[in-house]
Protein backbone atom coordinates (compact mmCIF):
# COMPACT_ATOMS: atom_id res chain seq x y z
CA UNK A 1 0.00 0.00 0.00
CA UNK A 2 1.55 3.63 -0.52
CA UNK A 3 2.27 4.91 2.64
CA UNK A 4 3.44 9.17 2.63
CA UNK A 5 4.79 9.04 6.41
CA UNK A 6 2.07 11.78 7.82
CA UNK A 7 -1.02 8.83 7.04
CA UNK A 8 0.62 6.06 8.08
CA UNK A 9 -0.63 4.28 11.11
CA UNK A 10 2.00 1.66 12.76
CA UNK A 11 0.03 0.94 16.04
CA UNK A 12 -1.18 -2.13 16.75
CA UNK A 13 -3.96 -1.53 18.66
CA UNK A 14 -5.21 1.28 17.24
CA UNK A 15 -5.33 -0.52 13.83
CA UNK A 16 -7.13 -3.66 15.80
CA UNK A 17 -9.80 -1.23 16.72
CA UNK A 18 -10.43 -0.62 13.54
CA UNK A 19 -10.73 -4.01 12.41
CA UNK A 20 -12.69 -4.15 15.21
CA UNK A 21 -15.33 -1.18 14.39
CA UNK A 22 -15.35 -2.43 10.73
CA UNK A 23 -15.35 -6.04 10.69
CA UNK A 24 -16.53 -6.86 7.24
CA UNK A 25 -13.24 -7.79 5.50
CA UNK A 26 -12.49 -7.94 1.63
CA UNK A 27 -10.66 -11.19 1.89
CA UNK A 28 -8.79 -11.44 -1.01
CA UNK A 29 -6.58 -14.33 -2.49
CA UNK A 30 -4.89 -15.88 -6.01
CA UNK A 31 -5.66 -19.04 -7.44
CA UNK A 32 -5.76 -21.22 -10.77
CA UNK A 33 -8.67 -18.90 -11.57
CA UNK A 34 -6.85 -16.03 -10.91
CA UNK A 35 -7.60 -13.14 -8.32
CA UNK A 36 -10.62 -13.74 -6.35
CA UNK A 37 -12.32 -11.23 -3.27
CA UNK A 38 -15.26 -11.43 -1.13
CA UNK A 39 -16.51 -9.59 2.04
CA UNK A 40 -16.41 -11.76 4.58
CA UNK A 41 -17.24 -10.52 8.46
CA UNK A 42 -14.25 -11.51 10.69
CA UNK A 43 -13.19 -11.92 14.19
CA UNK A 44 -10.04 -10.52 15.43
CA UNK A 45 -8.38 -12.45 18.18
CA UNK A 46 -5.88 -10.45 19.34
CA UNK A 47 -4.31 -12.98 22.12
CA UNK A 48 -3.06 -15.31 19.07
CA UNK A 49 0.26 -14.07 17.27
CA UNK A 50 2.17 -11.48 17.51
CA UNK A 51 -0.30 -9.36 15.42
CA UNK A 52 -2.99 -11.30 15.70
CA UNK A 53 -5.41 -13.52 13.81
CA UNK A 54 -8.09 -12.98 11.90
CA UNK A 55 -11.18 -15.63 11.87
CA UNK A 56 -14.10 -16.27 9.45
CA UNK A 57 -15.83 -18.65 7.72
CA UNK A 58 -17.26 -19.08 4.20
CA UNK A 59 -20.00 -21.11 2.49
CA UNK A 60 -18.81 -24.57 1.24
CA UNK A 61 -20.23 -23.93 -2.04
CA UNK A 62 -18.10 -20.53 -2.40
CA UNK A 63 -14.84 -21.68 -4.21
CA UNK A 64 -12.17 -19.44 -2.52
CA UNK A 65 -11.78 -21.32 0.28
CA UNK A 66 -10.40 -24.03 -2.03
CA UNK A 67 -8.06 -21.21 -3.43
CA UNK A 68 -7.13 -20.82 0.44
CA UNK A 69 -6.19 -24.40 0.71
CA UNK A 70 -4.01 -24.57 -2.60
CA UNK A 71 -2.30 -20.99 -2.09
CA UNK A 72 -2.80 -20.27 1.32
CA UNK A 73 -1.32 -16.44 0.81
CA UNK A 74 -4.12 -14.02 1.05
CA UNK A 75 -4.85 -10.49 1.92
CA UNK A 76 -7.72 -8.99 4.10
CA UNK A 77 -8.72 -5.47 3.91
CA UNK A 78 -10.78 -3.59 6.31
CA UNK A 79 -12.12 -0.24 5.46
CA UNK A 80 -12.89 2.60 7.73
CA UNK A 81 -14.79 6.04 7.10
CA UNK A 82 -13.99 7.72 4.44
CA UNK A 83 -15.54 10.45 2.60
CA UNK A 84 -15.05 13.10 -0.70
CA UNK A 85 -12.88 16.23 -0.07
CA UNK A 86 -14.28 19.14 -1.96
CA UNK A 87 -11.32 22.05 -2.10
CA UNK A 88 -14.58 24.36 -1.44
CA UNK A 89 -13.77 23.45 2.27
CA UNK A 90 -10.25 25.09 2.08
CA UNK A 91 -9.25 28.53 3.17
CA UNK A 92 -6.29 28.32 0.42
CA UNK A 93 -8.86 27.96 -2.40
CA UNK A 94 -9.74 31.65 -1.38
CA UNK A 95 -6.28 32.67 -0.81
CA UNK A 96 -4.17 31.01 -3.74
CA UNK A 97 -6.62 28.35 -5.78
CA UNK A 98 -4.25 26.05 -5.46
CA UNK A 99 -6.66 23.30 -4.58
CA UNK A 100 -7.72 20.20 -5.81
CA UNK A 101 -10.33 17.44 -4.40
CA UNK A 102 -9.13 14.28 -2.82
CA UNK A 103 -10.72 11.43 -0.41
CA UNK A 104 -10.19 11.17 3.37
CA UNK A 105 -10.10 7.51 4.83
CA UNK A 106 -8.85 4.88 7.16
CA UNK A 107 -7.94 1.22 6.17
CA UNK A 108 -6.41 -1.32 7.63
CA UNK A 109 -4.63 -4.37 5.22
CA UNK A 110 -3.32 -7.60 7.06
CA UNK A 111 -1.68 -10.41 5.08
CA UNK A 112 -1.41 -13.58 6.26
CA UNK A 113 -1.38 -17.57 5.54
CA UNK A 114 -4.93 -19.02 5.55
CA UNK A 115 -5.56 -22.05 7.52
CA UNK A 116 -8.62 -23.85 6.10
CA UNK A 117 -10.43 -25.58 9.14
CA UNK A 118 -13.36 -28.30 8.63
CA UNK A 119 -13.64 -29.06 11.87
CA UNK A 120 -17.56 -28.85 13.13
CA UNK A 121 -16.34 -27.95 17.22
CA UNK A 122 -14.08 -24.57 15.50
CA UNK A 123 -17.17 -23.99 13.17
CA UNK A 124 -19.48 -23.55 15.63
CA UNK A 125 -17.09 -21.74 18.03
CA UNK A 126 -16.70 -18.88 15.42
CA UNK A 127 -20.12 -19.09 14.11
CA UNK A 128 -20.91 -18.15 17.85
CA UNK A 129 -18.01 -15.91 18.23
CA UNK A 130 -19.55 -13.59 14.72
CA UNK A 131 -22.56 -13.73 16.63
CA UNK A 132 -22.03 -12.18 20.34
CA UNK A 133 -19.40 -10.36 18.37
CA UNK A 134 -23.07 -8.41 16.70
CA UNK A 135 -25.87 -9.63 18.93
CA UNK A 136 -24.39 -8.91 22.61
CA UNK A 137 -25.33 -5.20 22.86
CA UNK A 138 -28.62 -5.57 21.93
CA UNK A 139 -31.41 -5.41 24.38
CA UNK A 140 -32.55 -9.37 23.42
CA UNK A 141 -29.11 -10.76 21.65
CA UNK A 142 -30.04 -13.74 19.61
CA UNK A 143 -27.86 -16.99 20.29
CA UNK A 144 -27.16 -19.35 18.44
CA UNK A 145 -28.48 -21.82 20.69
CA UNK A 146 -31.39 -20.15 19.84
CA UNK A 147 -32.22 -22.28 16.93
CA UNK A 148 -33.17 -26.26 17.08
CA UNK A 149 -29.67 -28.04 17.28
CA UNK A 150 -30.47 -30.27 13.95
CA UNK A 151 -30.82 -26.83 11.81
CA UNK A 152 -27.06 -25.37 13.03
CA UNK A 153 -26.07 -28.65 12.38
CA UNK A 154 -27.32 -28.65 8.48
CA UNK A 155 -26.15 -25.14 8.82
CA UNK A 156 -22.94 -25.96 10.25
CA UNK A 157 -21.94 -28.59 7.46
CA UNK A 158 -22.59 -25.67 5.15
CA UNK A 159 -19.88 -24.02 5.48
CA UNK A 160 -15.87 -23.80 5.58
CA UNK A 161 -13.43 -22.06 8.96
CA UNK A 162 -10.34 -19.71 7.89
CA UNK A 163 -7.83 -18.82 10.44
CA UNK A 164 -5.35 -16.42 9.13
CA UNK A 165 -2.32 -15.53 11.47
CA UNK A 166 -1.65 -11.81 10.31
CA UNK A 167 1.95 -11.60 9.18
CA UNK A 168 1.97 -8.18 8.37
CA UNK A 169 -0.70 -5.82 8.93
CA UNK A 170 -0.42 -1.99 7.75
CA UNK A 171 -3.22 1.02 8.36
CA UNK A 172 -3.36 4.42 6.46
CA UNK A 173 -5.42 7.20 8.10
CA UNK A 174 -5.82 9.73 5.41
CA UNK A 175 -7.57 12.33 7.59
CA UNK A 176 -6.04 16.04 5.76
CA UNK A 177 -3.03 15.92 7.87
CA UNK A 178 -1.13 17.53 5.22
CA UNK A 179 -3.21 20.21 5.06
CA UNK A 180 -2.52 23.80 7.00
CA UNK A 181 -4.53 23.87 9.90
CA UNK A 182 -7.03 26.68 8.72
CA UNK A 183 -8.16 23.74 5.73
CA UNK A 184 -8.43 20.85 8.75
CA UNK A 185 -11.18 23.20 10.39
CA UNK A 186 -12.63 24.08 6.95
CA UNK A 187 -12.82 20.26 6.06
CA UNK A 188 -14.11 19.28 9.57
CA UNK A 189 -16.33 22.01 9.31
CA UNK A 190 -17.69 20.82 6.09
CA UNK A 191 -18.01 17.04 6.57
CA UNK A 192 -20.16 17.94 9.83
CA UNK A 193 -22.49 19.24 7.79
CA UNK A 194 -22.15 16.72 5.32
CA UNK A 195 -23.35 13.91 8.21
CA UNK A 196 -19.80 12.69 7.60
CA UNK A 197 -19.25 12.39 11.05
CA UNK A 198 -16.85 9.59 11.59
CA UNK A 199 -14.89 10.72 8.65
CA UNK A 200 -14.89 14.91 10.82
CA UNK A 201 -13.96 13.19 13.70
CA UNK A 202 -10.94 11.16 12.52
CA UNK A 203 -10.07 14.70 10.83
CA UNK A 204 -10.45 16.07 14.29
CA UNK A 205 -8.49 13.70 15.66
CA UNK A 206 -5.01 13.81 13.28
CA UNK A 207 -5.47 17.93 13.26
CA UNK A 208 -5.76 18.74 16.57
CA UNK A 209 -9.09 20.55 16.06
CA UNK A 210 -11.17 21.34 19.22
CA UNK A 211 -14.47 19.80 18.45
CA UNK A 212 -16.60 22.60 20.68
CA UNK A 213 -19.31 22.83 17.94
CA UNK A 214 -17.53 24.98 15.40
CA UNK A 215 -14.16 23.54 14.67
CA UNK A 216 -12.07 26.13 16.98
Amino acid sequence: MYQPAHFREDRLDVQHALVRAHPLGLLISNGTDGLTANPIPFVLDATHGPLGTLRCHVARANPQWKALQDAGDCLVVFQGPDAYVTPSWYKTKKETGKVVPTWNFAIVQAWGRAKVIQDTAWLRANVEAVTRQHESARPVPWEVSDAPADYIDVMLRGIVGVEIEIARIEGKWKASQNRPDADRVGVYRGLKVEHSDGMAALVAERGGIATNGDGR
